[in-house]
């Protein structure tokens, strides 16, 4: 794995926990296999959410694209991004 920043960590984390965000699309925006994720996972969050984290995401089809139907055909939610606004000055 390699030297991932503070930020590149805690996006990982998020990706992780998006249930439609598979493993290889952090593979490929972050070098970082399944394996390593699960790494990062553990040792960013309580024993209790990455227990409960496990849980969820282990069978999961939609965090493997080769188990994903086909009629999955994004990453995430529509509604998952809101546009950012910018400050008022």
């Amino acid at each position: 794995m390699q030297n991932l920043t503070e930020e590149d960590r805690s996006r990982i984390v998020e990706m992780a926990w998006e249930d439609r965000t598979p493993f290889e699309a952090i593979e490929k925006l972050y070098g970082t296999n399944e394996s390593a994720v699960i790494r990062i996972m553990q040792r960013e969050m309580k024993p209790s959410s990455f227990r409960m984290w496990r849980e969820r995401v282990s069978g999961r089809a939609t965090k493997h694209l080769k188990l994903r139907s086909s009629d999955v055909d994004r990453g995430y939610c529509s509604r998952q991004y809101k546009p950012v606004s910018k400050p008022k000055r």
